[in-house]
């Protein structure tokens, strides 16, 4: 094995932070994608991402593990690596850790080797396979898939099935130009920001019915996958159909569709892990039997990515 090299180094604004005082998800994706540009350098693709470039990196799959809490002032560095190397794509490694050593978040991003033009797929040159034999990483245990698995699928999301299975409405939107990258597409973090935004419509007082101990509780994800499908480009619009696919006394399962309302077809399915905690303690809340018959009891059958 290799060893991991450092791609990050900032800290956690304040306009970073969402209502539940902690850097929201959407900041998280972006000081990954920040990452993976310093990652490709690294491997000898430096302008990777510039408007110039012949060759990039396509963003196909993200596994994200959300481990401890990173609230407004937090110094936090991010290194990577190589989990494996395929002909045209790659599994890369990204630790995000608090300047403690423990770990904030980590990343598994499946990325495509493409050329910038065309978004055609082509193979990893003998160079940047060689500096990859260099980089190759273990996935630390606490990186690893928790309550998620990271095997192949086959996506059933579109804007039929949606209104087939009675999944509301939680955003609806365009793309700008400013919301997109030097290729056009839209930027990978602000796909996760339009996940996040719509949460709080499709818990809708939800989560208030959960706080059985008087608590002020608050939410937050744990694991997400993210299947990008196709890209939003500049005038684009979005809508982002949602629901509940399976919950515990602690955990809910959320499945989210990210659709072209326009002719319906997926941009991107994701599927995540969240928690309802005590907004004071910072601690975790266990639903009620009461409450936890309830959250089953709008467990949408059939549901998945």
């Amino acid at each position: 094995m290799g060893e991991a090299v450092e791609v990050w180094r900032g800290s956690v604004a304040m306009w970073e932070c969402d209502a539940m005082g902690h850097m929201n998800v959407g900041f998280y994706v972006a000081k990954a994608m920040e990452g993976l540009t310093g990652l490709a350098a690294e491997l000898g693709m430096a302008g990777a991402f510039a408007p110039d470039a012949r060759a990039t990196l396509m963003v196909r799959e993200q596994h994200i593990r959300f481990v401890r809490e990173a609230r407004p002032g937090a110094p936090l560095v991010m290194t990577a690596g190589v989990v494996e190397i395929g002909e045209c794509e790659a599994r890369l490694i990204f630790l995000l850790r608090h300047r403690t050593g423990e770990l904030a978040a980590s990343f598994q991003i499946l990325v495509a080797h493409i050329t910038a033009s065309d978004a055609r797929a082509f193979p990893w040159p003998a160079r940047i396979r060689a500096r990859a034999d260099v980089l190759t990483l273990d996935v630390p245990v606490e990186a690893a898939p928790r309550s998620l698995n990271l095997e192949p699928v086959e996506s059933q999301a579109s804007l039929a099935r949606a209104e087939a299975l009675g999944l509301p409405r939680t955003a609806l939107g365009a793309v700008r130009g400013g919301d997109c990258d030097a290729f056009g597409r839209l930027c990978a973090e602000l796909v996760m920001a339009r996940l996040s935004d719509g949460v709080p419509h499709l818990l809708d007082g939800k989560r208030q019915a959960a706080d059985t101990h008087g608590a002020r509780a608050g939410g937050a994800a744990l694991e997400y996958r993210l299947i990008h499908l196709a890209w939003p480009r500049a005038g684009d619009r979005v809508e982002l159909r949602s629901g509940p696919s399976g919950v515990d006394a602690r955990f809910r399962r959320w499945v989210h569709w990210l659709v072209d309302p326009q002719s319906g077809r997926p941009w991107c399915a994701a599927e995540s892990i969240a928690v309802s905690f005590d907004l004071e303690t910072r601690k975790l809340i266990t639903l009620s039997d009461e409450a936890l018959s309830e959250a089953k009891a709008q467990v949408v059958p059939g549901l998945s990515l």
